[in-house]
């Protein structure tokens, strides 16, 4: 995964229209990572072709993560198989990735539960001096068995809200969730 002419480690971002949350995802965690990882997005009602929303887009210029060359994309069963990693912004929509294909229910999570489930792998089980695929790849197995064992306060915490339409505090408070949780996961991929 991390040699020469091996693949990347692929995580796919979910959100519906892939113009907000998951192209906040794909960006920001994109550029956490090393190159040993490939973070992509689609939405499960995709606008296909369309930019990062704008008020999204800013927030991210904000924190100077890149967001040109953005094209949203619908998602397709061939990407969810083609992903080792699959994070979805709500409930709603990882329960979508896994009614088009059943066989990534390990390895889907809403973006905060595999924020949560990653404070409890013990990083002394991880790769020391590893790439962040090396270590994704040894901390997923752990975070499926894991992910039960913290209880969010409300079944809506696993869900980040959908600022599309919506004024711009929902934005900051989306892409605040977002970012949250991506540096978390970052840390862990990273050995931070």
């Amino acid at each position: 995964m991390t040699t020469a002419g091996m693949p990347p480690y692929r995580i796919l971002a979910v959100c519906t229209g892939n113009i907000c949350r998951s192209p906040a995802v794909e960006r920001l965690l994109g550029s956490a990572l090393d190159a040993s990882v490939e973070v992509r997005s689609a939405g499960t009602h995709a606008l296909v072709g369309e930019p990062i929303h704008p008020p999204m887009a800013t927030l991210l210029t904000a924190v100077g993560a890149a967001v040109d060359g953005f094209r949203a994309t619908q998602l397709t069963e061939s990407t969810v198989r083609q992903a080792d990693l699959i994070l979805t912004l709500t409930r709603h929509h990882r329960a979508s990735v896994v009614d088009l294909w059943p066989g990534a229910v390990r390895r889907t999570f809403t973006l905060a539960e595999l924020a949560r489930a990653l404070q409890l792998v013990d990083p002394a089980e991880l790769p020391a001096r590893a790439s962040a695929a090396e270590r994704l790849t040894a901390a997923l197995p752990q975070a499926a068995v894991l992910r039960g064992q913290i209880v969010p306060t409300s079944p809506d915490a696993d869900d980040v809200i959908d600022p599309y339409g919506r004024d711009e505090e929902v934005y900051r408070e989306a892409f605040a969730a977002i970012r949250e949780a991506v540096t978390s996961i970052a840390d862990v991929a990273q050995g931070r």
